[in-house]
């Protein structure tokens, strides 16, 4: 089983596709997601975004600020902006 995960910020779709692993830095700490994860919602630090597709390539992003919400195997980052 693989997470559908979408990287967003307002003016385009950054990274979309099936990944193994995402982590990433909320305001409680540091996140790291597998499939069947507990639902969560959390806002987004600015630093490092991290995405292990299932080819086994990982994608590094900085954003700044934003949100991050997991339900069923669904990933959806939401951020101000982001550089890779």
């Amino acid at each position: 089983m693989t997470l559908k995960v979408e990287l967003v910020s307002p003016s385009e779709r950054v990274w979309s596709g099936e990944a193994s692993f995402v982590s990433a830095r909320t305001v409680e700490g540091d996140l790291g997601i597998l499939t069947d994860h507990a639902p969560l919602f959390g806002v987004l630090v600015d630093g490092a975004v991290s995405i292990k597709g299932t080819d086994g390539t990982t994608t590094q992003f900085t954003v700044s600020g934003g949100f991050l919400s997991v339900a069923n195997n669904r990933v959806s980052i939401l951020t101000e902006t982001v550089n890779k």
